[in-house]
Order: C-alpha cells, then structure tokens, then sequence
C-alpha cells in the first residue's frame, strides 16, 4: 500500500492533480470562492492519453484534447493531455488509479490486465486476429461484456476503445514461414506471444520496448515481435533482415473515466464526449490500419513509404501452412493456456462472447 501511495504521489505531480478524494477536472470545479474569478475560463479537464512518440497518440489524441476540444465546445471546454508512458506509474496500475479517482480520465493498454483480469485480454489472444477487420468483429463481440465489467466491477466509465499497429515477427536471419521460428530466441511482450512462440518451437523472451534493438544487437534475441512501425522506428531494418506479415496480435487499449469525475461533468460535456469519443476512436483505427501498411512498406523500402525510414527487408507472405499453424495454434495452445490462466469462468465467458464469432471455444481448465 505505501508502495502504490508513493506511485499515487509521482502521478499526481506529473499530471498537476490534486490527490485529496476524486481530482477535479479544471478550472471552474474550483473551489465555491473561486469561482467568480474563474468564470472566465474554459472548464479544463486532465487526460492521461496513449504511448507518447506514435501517431494515434501524435495525429489523434492529442491534437483532439488540446485544440479540437476547445473549439468543438465553443470555447468552452479544454483539456490538458500527457501519455501515460511519460505520467510517472506503471500501466499496470492505471486501471486502479482510474478506479480510485486519482486519474480521472485516463487510458490503459488490455494487455496490462494479464495479471490481475486476465479476461480483459481475451479479445487480442495471439494468433486470434489475422487481419484488423477481424479484430474489430471480436472486439465487438466481446465489448458489451467488457464494458460492463468496467462499470460494475471498477467504477470507471468506459468511453472508447483504441487499437495500435499488427505486431509482427523480424528475424535476423532468413526465414521461410513460421516454422523457421523453432528453436530461435524470440522477443515477445505478453505471455499469450509467449504461448504461441513456444508453440512453435521458439525460446520466447520476455523483453521491454527499449531492449529490442540491445537484446538482438547482443544476440540475446534473433528474432523479435513488435509494430511494423514502431520496429522500424527502432530501426530494425538495420539490424533484421526479414519480417513476416502475418499480425500476431496488435494492441488495445481502453480510455475511460472515473465514474463521479464522468457523472460531475456539465451534461453538455459529457453530451460532447459521447458524440465525438466514437469519432476519435474511429480515427485512431484508422490510423492503425495505415501505419499497420505503411510500416511494411518502408520496412521493405517501397516507393509508398511515407511515415518511416525506407529499408531493404525481405517481407514473408503468409503461406497455407502459417494460417493453418495459427488455427492450430490459437485453438490447442493460445487459448487453452489463456484459460488455465483465466480460470473456469473465463472459458465460459469466452464461449459467450468470442467463441461463436470465432468458431473457436474454451474447455474449463481441469
């Protein structure tokens, strides 16, 4: 408890929050004997956005909060942003915090949740999404529930739902199909990788962002999975020689609020947020999709690159035999494991939700 106390303290000087009960959410919640003097001034609200440095969080949240907020509403309303990578706590704890009230409005990436809910990882299982159209159908099966359990479970509004680029495989030396991975030290992020490397026949390694290039420069690692972008943003090309273009997962994450902070919100606002939260959030896929292309196309070196550096990586097409290893896989492997993890309830969630859209289901852990 201290521990999380003393995180609670980091996060409240990094996002100037007040730390006593839910924070406010700008000026003019200001104490009563303020208020006269701020009248004046736009109702500010505090945002702890996505990972700073990519474009859903550079084209789209950001310039979203900070500028189209204020003239959305008039002048009205403002906003204040900061990614939650650069907010000073774990993600792994954003969920409490939302929950508390000391962050009230903030976004957490699913995959954070392994640990403590692992069910709210379910929609992005390695191996279950071979293309973005079909995530965004699971994600729709699975989001009633999901959003529920965020109201009556937590105490936090969810209000949208965003999605980072396909995380594909760069290896270092040539590779043939998925096969080629057994028997290579592979970078992976989440445990559910993990599973499905090791169904493989890799050596999953369990590595941070910012270890990728030292990891296989070193070669502690010969492969690694990661952002088509975001890898040749590392500047994989340099160092890897070729990268397969099947997604194994991608990356979610959900925005939301604390409860009393939503409900304290001028109707109007939160009238605003409802309409134009699904706007952002479409933008924000769609900007995944065209960084999810335009990363293989500079990864590969091709004249469409726009938003990276041009290399000369050779790109693996996804063959029969990788499709029909990812079906075998998710369904022998990725979700039995998910579900051992999970838990009995969770294969019976699963079969409620994702299961049927998938034509995949879940048998309790014995």
């Amino acid at each position: 408890m201290s521990r999380l106390r003393h995180r609670i303290a980091i996060a409240c000087a990094a996002l100037g929050l007040l730390c006593a009960g839910v924070p406010q959410a700008g000026g003019q919640t200001a104490t009563p004997s303020s208020a006269p003097a701020a009248a004046a001034a736009p109702y500010k609200l505090r945002i702890v956005g996505g990972l700073a440095g990519i474009n859903q969080y550079t084209r789209q949240e950001e310039p979203f909060w900070s500028k189209e907020l204020l003239r959305l509403s008039g002048g009205r309303y403002d906003a204040e942003i900061v990614p939650f990578d650069r907010a000073g706590v774990p993600g792994t704890e954003m969920l409490r915090l939302l929950q508390l009230g000391v962050v009230p409005f903030g976004t957490t990436l699913m995959s954070s949740f392994t640990a403590q809910y692992p069910e709210y990882t379910a929609p992005d299982l390695a191996g279950l999404n071979p293309d973005i159209a079909t995530l965004k159908s699971t994600l729709a099966a699975f989001r009633p529930y999901l959003e529920k359990r965020m109201r009556e479970q937590h105490g936090v509004e969810p209000l949208a739902v965003y999605v980072y680029p396909a995380q594909v495989v760069f290896c270092k030396k040539p590779l043939r199909g998925l096969a080629d991975l057994a028997g290579r030290r592979t970078r992976v992020s989440s445990s559910t990788q993990a599973d499905f490397v090791a169904a493989l026949g890799g050596v999953a390694v369990l590595t941070g962002f910012a270890q990728i290039v030292p990891s296989l420069t070193d070669g502690n690692t010969e492969c690694a999975i990661t952002g088509t972008m975001s890898g040749n943003t590392l500047g994989l090309p340099g160092i890897t020689t070729h990268v397969h273009a099947m997604p194994i997962t991608w990356g979610l994450a959900i925005f939301g609020a604390n409860r009393a902070a939503w409900e304290a919100l001028p109707p109007d606002l939160r009238a605003l947020l409802r309409r134009e939260l699904p706007r952002l959030e479409a933008a924000i896929w769609d900007e995944s999709e065209r960084e999810t292309s335009d990363g293989m196309a500079c990864n590969r070196g091709l004249p469409t690159c726009q938003g990276g550096r041009k290399g000369k990586m050779v790109m693996v097409p996804i063959s029969a035999q990788d499709e029909r290893s990812r079906q075998e896989i998710l369904a022998s492997t990725v979700l039995p494991r998910w579900v051992q993890r999970c838990g009995v309830r969770c294969a019976q969630v699963w079969n409620q939700t994702i299961g049927p859209v998938r034509g995949v289901s879940a048998s309790a852990a014995k």
